[in-house]
């Protein structure tokens, strides 16, 4: 076998692939061990392989016990052999014995082969999986590589990989063609039989943080901070922001000059509404600001459910704090953390619950 050949092999696979030739290496020398040391019992312990890529060498030694007498001709050589390969050789102790890698080099051909196409097999996926678990949790731009005209999922181009788009994490009825550039939200990933995988999505909270991350470099810099993120995709979202500097307005930087910041972000969204507001420590507060555009009168927080307030809003304004079906009161819930219950300022308590209710 040509050494030279060999390791030029090696780093062409490093090369092309992006695998460590250290890692084929110790992978074909631990096959090349398996199925040598056939030729020797198949026991453990007697053939050796040791392939350094950095010196270049390619060794494969048989190592056996020096005896008086031979009872197992496998593991075990006669002393006076043994002296002809080391002249301090000892009843006891052991000695390697060189073998020839010309011998076998259709063995360590085919072996290697063998354990090349594994190796890459393993490697790519070790890889795709590192790959992707790096990506989780981040805003990615992906490209466009087929759209399944039946389920409407789309293949994206992940870095060297192919990952699932599925129709259901789109924006309404928003389409895509080939070899398009789309952002998309790495929700999560998995590793499964089939390799790792890789959840895509336009409809997560997460893409909404991200891209106000993107747009607004004082919150890159962690001088304004995002608390919460509530979202119905395609249709609204609220987020909640905090400034660790006073003489820095969160929400305004946020929206930007003449909304030029906020506006990117809702083109990309394709014109879901964004409700920039107001986080703050004090949750009557943070409730009145959760409700926007909505006016709040009061809000009132059960004895017996911290986690529950009574919202009083003017009249005029209760359907605006509601929302269309409920949306506004809904996505400030989740903002919030918090059950609402928004009552007019005509009827601002709400009935009483049933002794039943009470006692339970």
């Amino acid at each position: 076998m040509n050494t030279s050949e060999f390791f030029a092999a090696l780093a062409i696979m490093e090369r092309e692939k992006g695998i460590p030739a250290p890692f084929l290496a110790e992978k074909i020398a631990a096959a090349i061990v398996t199925s040598v040391k056939r030729d020797y019992g198949g026991k453990d312990d007697v053939v050796f392989c040791n392939i350094d890529c950095e010196k270049q060498t390619f060794e494969v030694h048989v190592r056996k016990t020096v005896v008086d007498e031979i009872t197992d001709p496998d593991t075990e050589i006669l002393r006076e052999d043994a002296l002809k390969i080391n002249k301090k050789a000892i009843i006891g102790e052991f000695v390697d014995i060189s073998l020839d890698t010309q011998q076998f080099g259709r063995i360590v051909a085919q072996t290697a082969k063998h354990v090349i196409r594994q190796g890459i097999r393993e490697a790519e996926r070790g890889q795709t999986l590192q790959e992707f678990e790096s990506l989780n949790g981040q805003l990615i731009t992906v490209t466009v590589l087929r759209v399944d005209p039946r389920t409407g999922n789309i293949t994206v181009k992940v870095g060297r990989s192919e990952a699932i788009l599925p129709h259901k994490e789109l924006l309404g009825d928003e389409s895509f063609r080939e070899g398009q550039m789309v952002k998309v939200y790495v929700s999560d990933v998995h590793d499964t039989e089939k390799g790792p995988k890789i959840i895509l999505s336009r409809t997560s909270p997460g893409l909404v943080r991200r891209l106000f991350e993107n747009e607004v470099p004082e919150i890159y810099d962690g001088v304004i901070e995002i608390k919460s993120v509530a979202r119905e995709a395609g249709m609204r979202s609220k987020i909640a922001v905090w400034s660790n500097d006073e003489n820095i307005e969160a929400v305004g930087s946020c929206i930007g000059p003449k909304g030029a910041r906020i506006n990117k972000i809702v083109d990309e969204l394709l014109g879901e509404k964004i409700d920039v507001v107001q986080y703050s420590e004090n949750p009557a507060e943070f409730v009145a600001e959760a409700l926007s555009p909505a006016e709040v009168l009061a809000v009132d927080f059960q004895e017996d459910n911290a986690n529950a307030c009574h919202v009083v809003v003017p009249d005029n304004q209760l359907s605006l704090a509601i929302g269309n079906k409920g949306q506004n009161v809904r996505l400030a819930a989740r903002l919030t953390g918090l059950k609402i219950d928004i009552r007019p300022e005509s009827d601002p308590h709400p009935p009483a619950r049933p002794k039943e209710e009470e006692e339970e």
